[in-house]
């Protein structure tokens, strides 16, 4: 008896609404129909208030004998019988009513209604100043008074009740995850249109596979990472690279950025996780991309102001979520960032974020491969050789590498052309490295001060290059901040330097201001770039790399962290003395340099001259025409100046020709820091 009395209990009551019932959606109808009412109604007595005046039948007769009424309407009301009837109207002016105080305004119109005798009628009919309205059905009237109404609902639920719903709908997804669900067809991505990453590739294809055929790993007794980490520089295909695993795998892929977490108010990011992972399970299994995740996930309780409480409370809730989880749920989250080191310690342990995958750079073969998938969607002319390309550009990201076909793509459409050459290419790179030409109006001394500037560069660096770090072009016409630079783009990939190379770049550096001072007698502003590059490279030698008298000691350790979230003070690791020690030995490299490029420079003035001379008559020569002053006394090759600024027009029996790579000065790779003027 008490299971079958638990069991009526149990029982769900027929008179409980159903689940789709919304209570307060139904109060706010009600709410708004009675206001309506209420407005209807207010309004009503609104027209027939203020100045006018309620009068009686024999008030009306009185006033219209006296000469006091201007005109009026007599129509017959339905309520009160045949001949009851409403008269309306309108007074003269100073119109002296019954009753009336004095010193009150006389009200313009009048209304009155009550039994219309027919001598009074009579009255009213002879005076000439009314007219009759005919009576209208009991349908009719309620018919147009409906329509009103109506339309006054249908003004207010337009102006107001969709704006409150819409309100209404914002404040309780409040907390709700702002996640975005890429679609499967419009959005799809496979791993055939990511390039450049292979080893990345490689370590989330096991996600791939996962998804795919979980039983394949757990039958072994595997687990699959519940979180991966990729990490790396801005613009190598994160975000690309997660999008392709969900599209390898044909899963939903949730994304949403670490900022879309924090909000004012303390625990709406730690709602929107509990919300995003809820809707993970749901449509499991799925990927949940996290973009930017230092923007929440930064170490707790560091830094200046003791940390952030919602930032905190949303990573606790994401720590927690991480741990509550199983991958047999086939959930699984995918971070990027480009700051792993700001990132709280809890969130990369085992268990959380178990692989962290680095997304690095491409090299030469990577990035040819980025430019094959990029120029699938642009008209490339027969000459472009997307190789050269590839090895004019080391060191540049796949976003850097999208953006310079997109720049030589609109200068060919800007220059008539219906394919994009390998000019266009070539001159693209150059305006998105170095900026665009801008003809700056230079007196005779100033262009003649720079000209003598960039031969000294020019110089140096044609005597001192080993075959790695070629020059490209010399130039005096001003790109980007700089009014002329010497481009030297190395012929390869370069992962590390030697003290060698170092001293030899600091060497020439100083050449800028030395062939200046010569020709001036002067010393200017125009080498402080060049002066702040060697002080760097000098001290990072000292301090980072080891390279002095004072040894292999790290004295650089731990300098810019306050506001980083990592600690609260500046740490100082060297003495007074040391710290002495370290500006006297970065003093006596640039100092040594300095003696070294003047030594040099002197002993090639002939050559300085030359090459100054050139880049005033011709304002850009290549590196190929340095190099042949250098050996010859003389350039040798045509000099061909085809600047941004001028559209280069198409002939038939005469093609410029192209710049070549590696040695003599063609396509290559460009110096992280040209020296400009």
């Amino acid at each position: 008896m008490s299971d079958n009395k638990n069991d009526k209990k149990r029982r769900p009551l027929k008179s409980l609404p159903p689940e789709n019932f919304q209570p307060k959606v139904w109060f706010i109808w009600v709410g708004l129909i009675a206001a309506c009412a209420a407005l209807y109604v207010f309004g009503g007595r609104m027209a027939t208030s203020g100045e006018t005046a309620r009068l009686n039948i024999q008030n009306v007769v009185e006033l219209t004998q006296a000469k006091q009424i201007k005109s009026g309407v007599i129509e017959p009301k339905l309520a009160g019988g045949r001949d009851w009837m409403t008269i309306s109207g309108e007074l003269v002016a100073n119109a002296k009513l019954p009753e009336q105080k004095s010193g009150v305004a006389t009200p313009v119109r009048f209304t009155a209604e009550g039994r219309l005798t027919d001598k009074n009628l009579e009255i009213l009919q002879q005076s000439g100043l009314y007219t009759e309205k005919q009576s209208t059905s009991w349908f009719e009237a309620m018919g147009s008074q409906l329509l009103m109404f109506g339309v006054l609902i249908a003004v207010v639920y337009f102006l107001f009740f969709r704006q409150l719903r819409n309100a209404g709908r914002g404040a309780m997804s409040f907390g709700k995850s702002r996640a975005k669900l890429l679609t499967r067809d419009r959005d799809k991505i496979t791993f055939a249109e990511v390039a450049g990453c292979d080893e990345a590739k490689e370590e989330v294809s096991e996600v791939v596979e996962f998804l795919k055929d979980p039983k394949k790993f757990t039958r072994m007794g595997g687990k699959i990472p519940k979180g991966i980490l990729m990490v790396g520089p801005p613009g190598t295909g994160k975000t690309l690279l997660a999008k392709a695993v969900a599209g390898e795998a044909d899963v939903p892929f949730f994304s949403i950025s670490g900022s879309d977490f924090v909000e004012m108010f303390v625990g709406v990011g730690a709602s929107r996780v509990r919300d995003m992972f809820e809707q993970g399970r749901k449509n499991a299994p799925c990927l949940i991309f996290i973009d930017e995740i230092d923007a929440v996930g930064r170490q707790r309780g560091a830094g200046l102001g003791g940390g952030n409480d919602e930032r905190e409370q949303t990573l606790n809730s994401l720590l927690v979520e991480m741990d509550g989880f199983d991958t047999t749920e086939g959930v699984i989250i995918i971070a990027a960032t480009n700051r792993p080191d700001v990132l709280d310690s809890a969130l990369l342990r085992p268990g959380r974020f178990d692989r962290q995958i680095y997304v690095d750079l491409p090299d030469l073969i990577g990035r040819e491969q980025i430019l094959r998938v990029h120029a699938r969607k642009i008209a490339l002319s027969d000459d472009v050789d997307l190789n050269v390309i590839a090895r004019g550009t080391p060191g540049r990201s796949g976003a850097d590498l999208a953006h310079l076909l997109n720049e030589g793509a609109l200068l060919a459409a800007r220059r008539n052309k219906k394919r994009v050459e390998m000019i266009d290419i070539i001159d693209a790179r150059d305006k998105v490295i170095w900026g665009r030409e801008r003809r700056k109006v230079m007196d005779d001394a100033e262009k003649k001060a720079t000209a003598w500037h960039e031969a000294g560069h020019a110089v140096l660096q044609g005597l001192l290059d080993d075959g790695t770090m070629p020059i490209y072009k010399a130039t005096i016409l001003p790109r980007g901040r700089a009014l002329g630079f010497v481009a030297s783009l190395p012929a390869k990939d370069i992962l590390m330097r030697g003290k060698k190379r170092l001293l030899d770049d600091i060497c020439m550096c100083m050449g800028g201001r030395i062939a200046e001072k010569f020709i001036t007698n002067d010393i200017s502003t125009g080498a402080s770039s060049d002066i702040k590059q060697a002080t760097q490279k000098a001290r990072a030698m000292v301090c980072d790399y080891g390279m002095s008298d004072l040894g292999p000691i790290a004295l650089a350790q731990d300098q810019d962290t306050v506001f980083l979230g990592r600690d609260i003070t500046r740490s100082q690791h060297i003495s007074e003395e040391t710290a002495r020690k370290v500006d006297a030995a970065v003093a006596d490299i640039i100092n040594t340099e300095y003696a070294r490029a003047e030594k040099l420079i002197n002993e090639h003035r002939d050559v300085l001259d030359k090459i100054a001379q050139a880049l005033l008559e011709h304002e850009t020569i290549e590196g190929k025409h340095v190099m042949e002053i250098l050996k010859h006394g003389e350039i040798k090759s045509p000099v061909i100046n085809q600047p941004m600024s001028r559209p280069v027009e198409k002939t038939a029996d005469k093609k410029p020709p192209l710049p070549k790579p590696a040695t003599d000065g063609g396509l290559t790779s460009p110096a992280p820091n040209p020296n400009p003027a």
